[in-house]
């Protein structure tokens, strides 16, 4: 769950299903008592039907986990940590890093490098379509060493150039207009 929304839905599910929670945070419920197989599976196919996925395995909720802080590390905070993301990965999940990187990459088939790059490169689209800020104050907002880091991960990821990029979009735009 990354979003209040999500958080909303399984409140819900919860309510009809008559169990009384403690807690519902990011990828996590904590329920007072027991539930029985039938509201598990009830829980499952509800939660399914709004879009999210119930997850007992301790590996899949593990990764669910380390997606998350990477998603509210990049996406719905403005100060990127100030240590090294393996430091704060560790840190936010209380688990040693290569652990965490080695079931990632067991699961996912990449790397929690690979994943964070592919997520920051999607800020950096969006940041890019708002049109609101220069590639040198996105490539700052990110944390990138330089524009040209950026550009050459940018590239590297989309095949394109970021102004290219950036063009494509104001193409879109007068192609509307003309309409």
């Amino acid at each position: 769950m990354v979003s209040l929304r999500c958080k909303m839905l399984v409140k819900e599910e919860l309510i009809k299903l008559g169990l009384k929670y403690v807690v519902i945070e990011l990828g996590m419920v904590e329920v007072l008592e027991d539930i029985t197989q039938a509201q598990h599976d009830q829980l499952k196919i509800n939660l399914l039907r709004s879009g999210l996925e119930l997850l007992d395995n301790k590996k899949s909720i593990l990764i669910e986990k380390i997606k998350n802080v990477i998603t509210e590390m990049i996406h719905y905070t403005d100060e990127v940590p100030k240590v090294n993301y393996s430091d704060y990965i560790s840190a936010k999940l209380g688990y040693d890093y290569t652990y965490l990187s080695n079931i990632f990459s067991e699961v996912k088939g990449i790397t929690i490098q690979q994943y964070i790059i592919i997520h920051k490169i999607e800020r950096v689209k969006e940041l890019l379509l708002y049109d609101e800020l220069n590639l040198t104050e996105i490539s700052y907002l990110m944390h990138y060493s330089s524009v040209a880091h950026l550009s050459n991960q940018f590239k590297k990821i989309t095949g394109l150039s970021p102004s290219y990029f950036k063009q494509l979009k104001n193409k879109r735009l007068k192609n509307l207009e003309n309409m």
